[in-house]
């Protein structure tokens, strides 16, 4: 019994510290949404209102974090995505990720 009193509270301090963190990245991947020139194009709450440019609320985490790394890469080709996505870290797509995740 004396195991189990200090797990639970260790258990709930982690669940505690990962929502955090994952708060934290959607934040910070709010900011650099709009720092970072996302919202001239794919809109606020990524509602796009020009139909050249793709909306990207409802996308997820994954389908953005490949796209965004393969524009910065060269792997996907497209002059205006591939200049935005070369002065991204890997923490700011994911960050980008986590809040364009968190659209609906």
């Amino acid at each position: 019994m004396r195991s189990l009193s200090f797990i639970v509270p260790v258990a709930c301090s982690l669940v505690l510290i990962l929502s955090a963190s994952a708060y934290a990245d959607v934040a910070a991947g709010q900011s650099a949404y709009s720092a970072k020139g996302c919202i001239g194009c794919h809109g606020a709450g990524g509602k796009s209102v020009v139909p050249t440019y793709p909306s990207l609320a409802g996308q997820n985490a994954d389908f953005v974090r490949k796209n965004l790394t393969d524009f910065r890469s060269g792997a996907r080709k497209n002059p205006i995505m591939n200049a935005m996505a070369a002065g991204l870290s890997d923490a700011d797509i994911g960050n980008l990720a986590d809040y364009i995740d968190s659209l609906k």
